[in-house]
């Protein structure tokens, strides 16, 4: 296993190398824990917005039902 006590045996170039790999796989973590992030912000939307688009069918279709019972008490 590589740790940093072991890169003293290694060439200037592959440390470099090695410290380049670091580098990118760290940004990829920090990368993945945003993305994680947002996408459970994401998930909590979409069930808040679900809840309230359920919510105006509701309402809308409250509406509807009124609406056709004042019109069946209309006379033809």
């Amino acid at each position: 296993m590589l740790t940093r006590q072991n890169r003293a045996n290694y060439s200037a170039a592959m440390q470099a190398e090695l410290e380049a790999l670091e580098s990118k796989i760290a940004q990829l973590l920090e990368r993945y824990q945003t993305t994680r992030l947002e996408n459970l912000k994401l998930r909590q939307q979409v069930v808040s917005l679900e809840s309230a688009n359920k919510q105006l069918s509701d309402r809308l279709e409250e509406a509807r039902a009124r609406m056709e019972t004042l019109l069946n008490k209309l006379p033809d």
